[in-house]
């Protein structure tokens, strides 16, 4: 029996489509907005806004994928991943950005799919917020950007083919590049907030923050200065870590996800049949079950 990610239905497609175009909208627009902008006018209160939207579009989206494309069995794994997740993410904490749960993220996500992926992302990030004290504006666009990360190695081609070294290697190159777009998404957040929205240190014409209105060429400018002085080394010290874990010991834990997604069995329907005429000796009421996968 081939391994069958957990499939999305049209509503659910739709909710994950809305809440990411809106995600990218509310995160992405400092990036594009210039002196002629009306939204720069209100630079200070757009992640706050924010903050509070983005935690009701992930439930939305949550409910609906699990209402829609999960049974109870892939409910109950993804408990367990989140779980795991979860408690992995403390082990690397302060230590030069070494999380060991991106590793664990990639290969959920490849084989279970992008809309598994992107529930368990965002739930696992929610649930290592309360875990590790991390529980702030800032939690949402970590749980966004987690789904993201985690939706796009089930979006990588070859799932029911591609297997061994060169399975590997794909999903170790994306998980490097994966884990610099995560450092990238979430720096914006703390881009425009830690400069006071122009007020703080660094928010003068020379410094590396977010400045209202100001061309949106010169704060890209200011936003790659950022990335550089606050976070490469960290998302570099996460993106290495990501490819040694896949490399060395992604085969096996491959290996152990589709074994259980095989015996899970996701989506299977359930077929009750009983015997037109109950043979000698046997009881009448004796119902067989049967799962027949659509």
């Amino acid at each position: 029996m081939s391994v069958r990610p957990v499939r999305l239905r049209p509503r659910s497609v739709a909710a994950l489509l809305l809440v990411s175009v809106i995600g990218l909208i509310a995160i992405c627009w400092p990036l594009f907005a210039d002196a002629g902008s009306a939204v720069t006018t209100h630079a200070a209160d757009a992640p706050w806004l924010f903050a509070a939207l983005l935690p009701l579009l992930i439930a939305v989206v949550v409910a609906t994928i699990a209402d829609c494309g999960m049974d109870a069995k892939a409910v109950a794994m993804l408990g367990v991943l989140a779980a795991v997740g979860a408690a992995l993410r403390p082990l690397g904490a302060g230590t030069a950005g070494l999380e060991p749960m991106f590793f664990l993220m990639v290969l959920s996500g490849r084989v279970l799919g992008p809309g598994f992926g992107f529930v368990l992302g965002s739930v696992t990030m929610f649930a290592s917020a309360l875990l590790t004290g991390g529980v702030g504006p800032w939690m949402p666009t970590q749980m966004l950007a987690m789904g993201w990360f985690t939706m796009g190695a089930g979006l990588l081609p070859g799932p029911q083919r591609l297997r061994g070294r060169a399975e590997l290697l794909m999903l170790s190159a994306y998980g490097f590049a994966a884990a610099f777009a995560y450092g990238t998404v979430t720096n914006l957040y703390g881009w425009v907030t830690l400069g006071g929205g122009g007020g703080g240190a660094g928010g003068d014409s020379g410094g590396i923050f977010f400045v209202p209105g100001d061309p949106a060429p010169a704060n890209l400018a200011r936003f790659l200065a950022f990335l550089v002085a606050t976070s490469l080394g960290w998302d570099l010290g996460r993106a290495v870590l990501t490819v040694v874990l896949t490399l060395t010991i992604g085969g096996t834990l491959l290996k152990a996800l589709r074994r259980a997604t095989r015996r899970a069995n996701f989506e299977a329907q359930v077929t009750f049949e009983g015997p037109e005429r109950p043979s000698p000796g046997e009881a009448p009421h004796r119902t067989y079950v049967t799962y027949e996968p659509e």
